[in-house]
C-alpha cells in the first residue's frame, strides 16, 4: 500500500504550510492556498545503480557548442550572446506585455529546428499571429499539447535545437493528480523539461506569468531550477518594453534589452538615448538630463520633478521609474545640506519614457529637478548631470565615467556635471565641457540658469 502525504501551498508565493491558512504570512494574499500531494511511500522495491560516475576536473570534456544567435540582438545581449545548447530559459512577464510575441519573433530568425509547444492557443492561431508578425520559417514546428509525456516524446523523436513552452502554467504531469498551473505541476514540469534538455542538449526556453504583485508564479524553487531568468516589462500606457536578466549562468545580469512594440510586433531599440529624449523639445524648470548605465550600455534620460504646496497636513511624495525609498533620502539631504524647504511640499518625480532607474547615479539629476521646479529656475541649455548624493550633501563618484561622457557628447550636449572624483578616471580628451562638483549645494549652483 502506498501512503500519501499532503500539504497545503501558498500559490502567489510557494509559501508551505501543513494545515490550511487563510492568509499567507509569507506574501499577505487572501485564500490563495490550495492543497498538494507532496510525498509518496512505496514499500518494497530495488535501489536503481546510478548511471553517472565521478570524474576529474582535470579530465578532457568535448568542446561545448556555439551559441544559438535569435537574431535579435536585444534578446542575444541579455541571454550573453545567444542561446546556450542543454539550458533552460523562464521568459517571465505581465499579461498582454509580449513575450510571446517576442519568443515567435526569435523563433523567426533562429535558422535550426524550433519546436513550439502550445498550450494556450491552437495552430490556427498561432498560425495568424506568425503571418501578423510577418514570420515566416520553415524550420518551426507548431505542436499544440498539453500533457509532458507527449511532449517529451516529440522532443526526443524530432530532436530540436530549441523549444519554446508557451506557458508552463499550461502544462501538465499525468503522474500527478494536481490541475495544470498548481505549484506541484509547474515544478514537476519544468525540473522533467530541465533534464530532458541536458540529455537532448537543446534550449529550452519557458514562457512564465507573474502574479498580480508581480512577482513570478509557481514555487520559488523554479527560479533556482532553470539556468536563465528573464523578466520583461512594460507600462501599459507606454510603448517601449525591456527585456532584465535577474539570473544568468552563461552571462551578465546588468544588461537590458529594449523594445518598442508596434501594430506588427516588436521592434529593438539601437539607440535608447535618443528615443528617451526625442519628445524634449523645449527645457522646463523640473527637468535635467542624466547618464545613466544599463549593463554596458549608456543611456541618457530626462528626469522630470514637479512640486507643488501642500494643503494637507502630510505632503505627497510620489515616484514613477525610481525607488520612493531613494527619494525620501534625497528629499532629506536637500532640506538638511542645500537649505530647501521641501518637506512642506507635494513632490512627483518621473522617468520619461516609462524606464526605471535603480542604480544611484542618477541622484544628483534627481535633486537638481527637484531643486529646479522648487525655485522655477531652469537648468543650463545642453547639460547633463550624473553623480551619487550621500547623507552629508556630498556627489561621490560613480562607475563607468568615460562612457557616460562619450554618449553625452554623441548626443550633442555641450556640458556634464560629474563628480570631482572622477576626473581623475578621465583621461580620453573629449570636446564637451567637464564641470567637477564636490557637494549638492554648488552641484545645483552650475545646474541652474
Amino acid at each position: 500500500m502506498s501512503k500519501t502525504k499532503t500539504k497545503y501551498v501558498c500559490s502567489e508565493c510557494g509559501y508551505e504550510s501543513l494545515r490550511w491558512i487563510g492568509k499567507c504570512p509569507n506574501c499577505e494574499s487572501w485564500n490563495s492556498f490550495i492543497e498538494e500531494i507532496f510525498e509518496t511511500k512505496k514499500s518494497g522495491g530495488s535501489k536503481k545503480k546510478s548511471e553517472s560516475v565521478p570524474l576529474k576536473l582535470t579530465d578532457d570534456v568535448p568542446q561545448t557548442e556555439d551559441r544559438i544567435q535569435t537574431g535579435i540582438k536585444e534578446f542575444d545581449r541579455v541571454l550573453g550572446e545567444g542561446l546556450m545548447p542543454g539550458s533552460v530559459i523562464l521568459l517571465a512577464g505581465d499579461p498582454g506585455v509580449g513575450k510571446s510575441t517576442l519568443v515567435m519573433h526569435a523563433a523567426g530568425k533562429i535558422k535550426t529546428k524550433i519546436l513550439y509547444v502550445t498550450g494556450e492557443e491552437s495552430f490556427r492561431q498561432i498560425n495568424i499571429r506568425a503571418k501578423r508578425l510577418k514570420v515566416n520559417n520553415e524550420n518551426i514546428l507548431v505542436y499544440p499539447e498539453t500533457n509532458l509525456e507527449f511532449i517529451t516524446d516529440q522532443i526526443k523523436n524530432e530532436n530540436p535545437a530549441v523549444v519554446i513552452i508557451d506557458s508552463i502554467q499550461t502544462i501538465y504531469n499525468p503522474d500527478f493528480d494536481n490541475a495544470p498551473g498548481t505549484v506541484t505541476q509547474i515544478r514537476e514540469c519544468t525540473s522533467a523539461l530541465m533534464q530532458l534538455a541536458k540529455v537532448n542538449g537543446c534550449a529550452v526556453i519557458i514562457v512564465g506569468h507573474v502574479t498580480k504583485e508581480g512577482f513570478i508564479a509557481g514555487p520559488k524553487v523554479l527560479e533556482h531550477i532553470v539556468d536563465t531568468v528573464l523578466q520583461f516589462e512594460g507600462e501599459r500606457n507606454h510603448s517601449y518594453r525591456i527585456l532584465r536578466a535577474q539570473k544568468n549562468r552563461f552571462g551578465s545580469t546588468n544588461e537590458i534589452g529594449i523594445f518598442e512594440m508596434h501594430g506588427d510586433g516588436l521592434s529593438e531599440v539601437a539607440n535608447p538615448s535618443e528615443i528617451f529624449l526625442g519628445d524634449r523639445d523645449k527645457i522646463v524648470s523640473g527637468s535635467v538630463v542624466t547618464a545613466s548605465m544599463e549593463g554596458t550600455r549608456p543611456v541618457l534620460l530626462e528626469v522630470q520633478a514637479l512640486v507643488t504646496p501642500s494643503n494637507y497636513g502630510n505632503p505627497q511624495r510620489v515616484a514613477t521609474g525610481f525607488d520612493y525609498r531613494r527619494l525620501s533620502i534625497l528629499l532629506a539631504v536637500l532640506e538638511k545640506r542645500a537649505h530647501l524647504r521641501v518637506s512642506t511640499a507635494n513632490v512627483f518625480l518621473n522617468m520619461a519614457g516609462g524606464i526605471r532607474i535603480e542604480e544611484p547615479a542618477i541622484d544628483l539629476a534627481v535633486c537638481a529637478a527637484i531643486a529646479s521646479n522648487l525655485k522655477e529656475e531652469k537648468a543650463k541649455e545642453s547639460l547633463v548631470a550624473v553623480g551619487e548624493i550621500g547623507l552629508g550633501g556630498e556627489v561621490r563618484g560613480v562607475s563607468n565615467i568615460e562612457k557616460r561622457i562619450s554618449e553625452a557628447e554623441k548626443l550633442g550636449f555641450s556640458t556634464i556635471i560629474i563628480p570631482k572624483a572622477n576626473m581623475k578616471s578621465v583621461k580620453k580628451k573629449t570636446k564637451i565641457k567637464i564641470v567637477p562638483v564636490e557637494d549638492i549645494q554648488s552641484a545645483i549652483e552650475e545646474i541652474l540658469i
